[in-house]
């Protein structure tokens, strides 16, 4: 993987530049669609690639391992083959899995032993075989290994996390130096700075990753419970050490508004399952503010749901047919709005890219922050 940085804005530390994989290149600022189990929930492959214009997606791999499992991705030839998308892949490791399983689960220097959400069946993940895992899937992006500390563990627990997190860092390095992709082609793994909301202890952490000098950088636990302000704080502290030349990665960020503030603050990669998971609740991002489409007010509104907006089901349906199927539960609705929410969001971060190659981020992003978070 290659990474250049093309432009970076005068007034601020946000950043235009192109990644190159063995499946395509990535223009970042980019925000990554989530496919948890191989597939983005409700939208079509072709819609994802034409319509939408996702330019790499997510799988994840504890849900991979489990269902549809090793054996069938292997014969399969990854997850590429398996699922039809032949862009650019990003897994992560199987550590935020382990974080949301906390009572199903225990942590020990080896790794992580937990239970199946889905059969209660027992389970252990290493650094080692996380690794072994992502090198059967096939990403073009692996994540290492780590402990997703929760946004309010004190100061104690955080610290022996990371010290946890570094140890298991070491060892899924020396693991994919160890191995090779099984389908002939380069992967790259990303190391995660965590550290939770204590300056300190991210400061140690970022300085122990930028010296690992791994192809890009992660930005974990965040997002997990903290104030936004303080996760605002964590990614500048951060981004301060983490070097330039290589991409970073907010995982698991989130609103418009966040991603508009952690590119301003140096973030070029960005993946949330908001966009498809509230657009199946009812709630619809536009380039004029959020709408939630269960209301009464939409009932008879036959205008569409964006006039000049980023897919093509934007001018195809109205808020008032939306409404019906989004509240009839009608599969349709759900999928218009996941369309029409991740499209919205990648239009998001080409226009971010545009202004920062134009020189004029600085003075964008406060009008059309005001614009995307009001309530309509």
């Amino acid at each position: 993987m290659k990474f250049e940085l093309q432009h970076t804005d005068s007034l601020s530390n946000a950043r235009a530049g192109l990644i190159t994989t063995a499946h395509g290149q990535i223009e970042t600022p980019v925000f990554m669609p989530v496919g948890t189990v191989g597939s983005v929930k409700a939208v079509h492959m072709s819609e994802l690639k034409n319509d939408i214009e996702a330019q790499i997606i997510l799988g994840n791999t504890y849900h991979l391992y489990l269902r549809p499992g090793l054996d069938i991705l292997q014969q399969a030839g990854g997850l590429h083959k398996f699922n039809s998308w032949d862009k650019p892949i990003l897994t992560d490791s199987g550590g935020f899995q382990v974080f949301s399983l906390a009572d199903n689960r225990k942590l020990t220097e080896e790794g992580a032993e937990f239970r199946s959400h889905i059969d209660g069946s027992k389970h252990f993940f290493s650094p080692e075989k996380a690794v072994d895992i992502q090198r059967v899937i096939g990403a073009d992006i692996m994540m290492a290994f780590d402990e997703c500390t929760p946004g309010d563990a004190d100061y104690a627990y955080a610290k022996k996390s990371l010290e946890l997190t570094e140890r298991w860092l070491d060892r899924c390095l020396a693991r994919f130096a160890q191995t090779e992709c099984a389908y002939g082609y380069q992967q790259t793994l990303f190391p995660i700075v965590q550290g939770c909301v204590y300056p300190d202890l991210r400061r140690r952490a970022a300085e122990n990753v930028a010296a690992k000098n791994a192809g890009g950088n992660a930005i974990g636990g965040l997002a997990v419970g903290e104030p936004t302000e303080k996760m605002y704080e964590m990614v500048e502290l951060v981004n301060e050490i983490l070097p330039k030349d290589k991409p970073r990665y907010l995982m698991g960020v989130g609103k418009p508004e966040n991603l508009l503030e952690a590119i301003e603050r140096g973030v070029d990669m960005f993946d949330c399952i908001m966009p498809t998971r509230n657009g199946r609740n009812g709630q619809i991002f536009t380039k004029n503010g959020v709408l939630n489409m269960r209301n009464e007010r939409w009932k008879n509104d036959f205008s569409p749901i964006e006039e000049d907006g980023a897919s093509f089901v934007d001018t195809l349906y109205s808020k008032a047919y939306l409404r019906h199927l989004i509240n009839t539960n009608e599969i349709l609705g759900l999928q218009i709005a996941s369309v029409h929410n991740l499209a919205f969001y990648i239009w998001l971060m080409q226009e971010a890219r545009k202004h920062i190659i134009d020189g004029d981020f600085a003075a964008w992003k406060p009008v059309v922050l005001e614009k995307v978070t009001r309530r309509l």
